[in-house]
């Protein structure tokens, strides 16, 4: 068994007809989830793949072959995948979307990502995560691929769209969603609102 704190040999009992079920350690189970969390963690870092293999090996002393560790990030796309495509409501009262720019690792290079948000307000006035899509940079081009999706999904109508007025945005979010108002983000507005203010006088202003 292997676990972070190390490997381990355990004694299995057998039974006549197999059909005995182990509750501490599953049938075929050679990792603990500690190992799984752990790489997990290091892929989501941005290792690659035979990097944790030996990371795993000098500081824990845990030989995992490359193939195992694949099987073990697999699950987490296939979840992510799963997750990404599942159905959403016919209507959601309210949909936040905007794009946050993140620096990632991609071949050696450190580069910008956007990573494209949509938040919804559902009928029971609960806000979920629609969806997380990642493009070079944010455009109203890529957006109305991310609203196609919603619709494919299963959104018929939105109430009230809240974006931070990218040029062309509202325009892309009428042609999905014809019957939508869009508002400008509250918090946006009021950040463009301060690139007025003398900058000796932004230290008299709260905080956003």
């Amino acid at each position: 068994m292997q676990t972070e704190h190390g490997e381990s040999i355990i004694e299995i009992p057998r039974d006549r007809k197999g059909d005995f079920e182990h509750v501490i350690v599953p049938k075929h189970q050679s990792r603990g989830l500690s190992i799984e969390r752990l790489v997990i963690s290091l892929y989501a870092k941005g290792m690659s793949v035979s990097d944790i293999e030996s990371e795993m090996h000098e500081i824990y002393g845990i030989t995992l072959s490359t193939s195992s560790i694949s099987i073990i990030t697999n699950k987490v796309s296939q979840s992510a995948l799963e997750w990404q495509n599942r159905p959403l409501e016919s209507l959601y009262l309210i949909v936040w979307m905007d794009g946050i720019v993140f620096k990632v690792r991609e071949n050696g290079k450190v580069i910008n990502k956007t990573v494209y948000l949509c938040i919804g307000l559902n009928k029971d006035g609960l806000k979920e995560v629609l969806g997380l899509w990642v493009g070079k940079t944010e455009s109203s081009s890529f957006w109305l691929g991310v609203l196609t999706d919603l619709k494919a999904r299963g959104v018929e109508d939105i109430l009230i769209t809240v974006t931070d007025n990218l040029n062309g945005f509202t325009d892309t979010i009428k042609s999905v969603f014809p019957d939508s108002t869009t508002q400008i983000c509250v918090v946006h507005q009021i950040r463009n609102s301060c690139r007025y203010v003398v900058w000796k006088e932004k230290k008299n202003l709260p905080p956003i």
